[in-house]
């Protein structure tokens, strides 16, 4: 099949056109995918009860380092990509797609069988307690045995999309995200299968998007496909993938940690009813974080590219669409969760007790949200043209400088709250570094354009 797009249009048409074109599909796959989650949830907490959706929570640190690896190579691949195509370097980018082909089996294989062996002591380390280890310990054997396909899935997709597939990208979640809402109302409720069968319908909808991926890298007719003679291991290519990659990678296993501190608070100062709660309420923040990274996935292979081809007007103006854009994503989630929480939880749960906590602990953690998705969109930008260093620096600070300490140290004197609150303080502050580094980078950009014309 034809491309949606010639990639080499990247440069030329008009960046509003190409932000429609490219993020559009991705935001509404990314959508697609976050309202699965938030369904999938629903489902839990309707169809296996209150504990499981506190067993579900558990899962979220495991899950984060399993998505840490993933990006590893499928964010660094995207934009490695990307940016050879903006070079017109097409032999490259057809090399870093064998790479990361390769490299996704094998870090999904070696990561699955570790989490699998030790999975007991991994969930009662990440704040599993008696009552909800058998929930968190049924959904994760399941998600860990088909992680070789989910690995394979998110990150080809991602290369779909960024070497000028945009549609087709948005398509395959789509795929993947109807079945599994057609799936799992059967084995959680029709066969009683409980938590596990809604770890299984994901597994049944990721092996049908991985088909379509594969379909379309196997077409010769696709701009960039499998061919033979490229399955070779490029030290060059490597070290480039992980060095951009490593931004979201630190960033995932940041969240992996930060989840544990937090499962840890919660568990001691509210059990794991507390934990259920923040199981619900991330899931919101998610939902709209999600669609900020969508649009940030659009707007990676247009600035990749233009930045790669010395565009540096059009890689500015994306970024701009991009700063408003993903400002009224948050904004909207920040209005929602503030003024009609009780009706959001309330699509999660029946029971009392955890609609109280987390309607309270979603109207906290929002409390700055409106600012959640400049800051996404600043950090993204950083790691679209290269600049790794300074991405990973934005990325760990929320976490290690600023969420983290709040976490060892609010608790003690608020408890529950404290943990509520940790989150909109590290936002804010956040906000404010990525902000200061982004006016210091074009500072110094503009210094080296004004020496160039004047030499």
């Amino acid at each position: 099949m034809p491309s949606d797009q010639s990639p080499h249009k990247l440069g030329t048409e008009p960046i509003g056109k190409l932000l429609v074109e490219y993020s559009l599909p991705a935001i509404i796959a990314m959508t697609i995918v976050s309202l699965y989650h938030v369904i999938d949830s629903i489902f839990i907490g309707h169809g296996v009860g209150a504990m499981a959706i506190a067993g579900l929570a558990v899962t979220f640190p495991l899950m984060n380092l399993v998505i840490a690896f993933s990006t590893l190579v499928g964010v660094g691949s995207a934009t490695i990509s990307s940016i050879y195509m903006g070079q017109k370097d097409i032999q490259r980018a057809t090399l870093v797609l064998h790479n990361a082909f390769i490299l996704l089996l094998v870090d999904s294989v070696v990561i699955s069988t570790v989490a699998y062996i030790f999975l007991d002591p991994i969930l009662y380390f990440f704040g599993s307690s008696s009552e909800t280890l058998p929930y968190a310990r049924d959904f994760m054997q399941v998600i860990l045995i088909i992680n070789p396909i989910s690995y394979l899935f998110i990150g080809l997709n991602n290369l779909m999309r960024a070497t000028g597939y945009p549609k087709k990208a948005m398509i395959s979640s789509f795929f993947t995200v109807a079945v599994n809402v057609i799936v799992a109302p059967i084995f959680i409720f029709v066969l009683k299968l409980g938590i596990r069968g809604a770890a299984m319908a994901t597994g049944v909808a990721q092996t049908v998007g991985l088909v379509w991926v594969l379909f379309h890298f196997l077409n010769k007719k696709s701009f960039i496909h499998i061919q033979k003679g490229y399955f070779k291991l490029s030290k060059r290519i490597i070290i480039s993938i992980f060095s951009i990659g490593m931004s979201p990678f630190l960033l995932n296993t940041c969240s992996c940690i930060v989840v544990i501190i937090i499962n840890a608070s919660l568990q001691r100062y509210g059990g794991d009813m507390a934990i259920g709660a923040y199981g619900i309420v991330n899931r919101m923040l998610a939902l709209f974080g999600m669609v900020v990274l969508g649009l940030t996935q659009g707007m990676q292979p247009i600035i990749g590219y233009n930045y790669g081809a010395n565009r540096f007007d059009r890689v500015k103006q994306t970024l701009r669409y991009g700063l408003f854009f993903g400002g009224c994503i948050t904004t909207v989630g920040f209005l929602a969760h503030e003024l009609i929480p009780g009706v959001i939880v309330g699509l999660f749960t029946d029971s009392p007790e955890l609609l109280e906590i987390s309607r309270t602990g979603l109207r906290i953690m929002s409390a700055v949200f409106f600012v959640v998705g400049m800051q996404i969109v600043i950090t993204q930008f950083f790691q679209s043209i290269g600049k790794s260093k300074i991405s990973i620096f934005l990325s760990l600070s929320r976490q290690l400088l600023f969420f983290i300490p709040c976490l060892l140290t609010l608790p003690r004197f608020y408890g529950t709250t404290g943990v509520w609150c940790s989150l909109p303080v590290a936002d804010g502050t956040a906000f404010v570094i990525a902000v200061i580094a982004l006016l210091y980078h074009f500072h110094k950009v503009s210094a080296k354009m004004k020496e160039v014309r004047q030499a």
